[in-house]
């Protein structure tokens, strides 16, 4: 039987569902942006104006037989999407993959690929300028940002100012969290930790204009630009009917282990949106999107037990710039192949240093994963889109 699915949201999750949806149903992909952004990308495309391009890519040849609508979702039911256009679209299913917001230069707000570049390159002169950064936030965003301008500008003097006990909180391993550390002393990055900025800097984030500010403790730091890298929030203000419910006081969504909202046989929610207690990361929500498109096939076709998500061991794959940082991944014989195993043992053992026996890989390792390509090959093929330059 088919029927239409409507998928809100053309993030990671979103692509990932409605592609695999495509050839089964028929498929409504409702997203504001004209062209999909690889936010992976996001802190080397305001470093490497050779990375702005490629970190868009056009949506244009993701379906074959469903359809894309430029356009935003501004309510949405148990069976219906009401557009910012004044377009109603009914569901048999609905997919909520509307992801979160958050701070540029991780994420930009606006809906316009052409506006976004041209921040991103204005950003990037006023950093250019700039010999004193501050970074407020020492979690993956933070740590990324300082390796990424590192990695442009050698001699730029940079300082994370964090509130918390630890960098990158979370489920990872002490053990990572020092070899993180160890990387950044050799980069010169200052880390202070358990502060806190007594006001907020006279300048807007990302604007150069030297400045002084204070630490709660009384230090004063001296910068010429800032740039704040915490602050997801995610993105459920359209729900409406009895959706409503799911919605917590932080805005993200219950869903069950179907990764159906609570209450709900026919929505479904991925990514940032979810309350599901794991890190907010791309990989994630494509794992969130596979589940997903086996239950709506399931629905679809009448039969088979629905598939539940189980969140994996904690993990991540941290770059400091193209060749630095590193990977907490216990687990991680489990998602490569023999050939990959070997390379990975044969290197850890010509380094010696015992990190892969406590699941970490080490920046060679983690710039083959991830630090020298920033996975844009393997969304761009999902995409059937050509990055630019690359």
């Amino acid at each position: 039987m088919r029927t239409t699915v409507a998928v809100i949201g053309g993030g990671y999750g979103g692509i990932t569902v409605a592609k695999e949806l495509d050839g089964v149903t028929d498929v409504v992909l409702v997203e504001p942006r004209d062209t999909f952004v690889h936010n992976v990308a996001a802190l080397r495309g305001l470093t490497d104006p050779r990375w702005t391009d490629r970190m868009f890519l056009p949506y244009d040849r993701l379906l074959e037989r469903g359809t894309i609508i430029r356009d935003r979702a501004v309510r949405v039911d148990e069976t219906s999407v009401w557009l910012r256009s004044g377009e109603r679209i009914e569901a048999g299913c609905i997919v909520l993959a509307t992801g979160s917001s958050y701070p540029f230069p991780a994420k930009v707000d606006v809906e316009d690929s052409a506006a976004a570049k041209e921040r991103y390159h204005a950003t990037r002169e006023a950093l250019a300028r700039a010999g004193r950064v501050l970074l407020l936030g020492a979690g993956p965003v933070g740590l990324e940002l300082a390796g990424e301008i590192l990695a442009a500008w050698p001699d730029t003097s940079v300082t994370l100012v964090d509130p918390g006990s630890e960098i990158v909180p979370g489920g990872y391993s002490a053990e990572f969290r020092a070899e993180l550390r160890r990387q950044l002393d050799a980069l010169g990055i200052r880390v202070v930790l358990g502060a806190r900025l007594r006001e907020q800097p006279p300048t807007e984030a990302g604007e150069y204009g030297t400045f002084t500010a204070t630490l709660d403790s009384g230090e004063r730091l001296t910068a010429d630009i800032w740039f704040r890298c915490f602050g997801g929030v995610p993105d459920t203000g359209y729900l409406a009917g009895s959706l409503v419910s799911a919605r917590r006081p932080d805005g993200r969504l219950a869903v069950t282990d179907e990764l159906r909202l609570s209450g709900q046989s026919r929505v479904f929610a991925l990514g940032d949106v979810t309350a599901i207690p794991e890190a907010k990361q791309a990989s994630a929500a494509t794992r969130h999107a596979s589940v997903i498109a086996a239950n709506i096939r399931a629905l679809l076709q009448g039969d088979g037990e629905p598939a539940a998500y189980r969140p994996g061991t904690p993990g991540i794959v941290l770059p400091l710039g193209p060749d630095g940082g590193a990977t907490y991944a216990p687990d991680w014989e489990d998602y490569v192949d023999a050939a990959t195993q070997e390379h990975i043992r044969r290197h850890a053992k010509e380094r010696g240093d015992g990190l892969l026996e406590l699941g970490i890989l080490d920046a060679e390792l983690t710039s083959q994963l991830k630090g020298r390509h920033l996975n844009v090959e393997e969304y761009a093929q999902l995409l059937n889109a050509d990055p630019a330059g690359a």
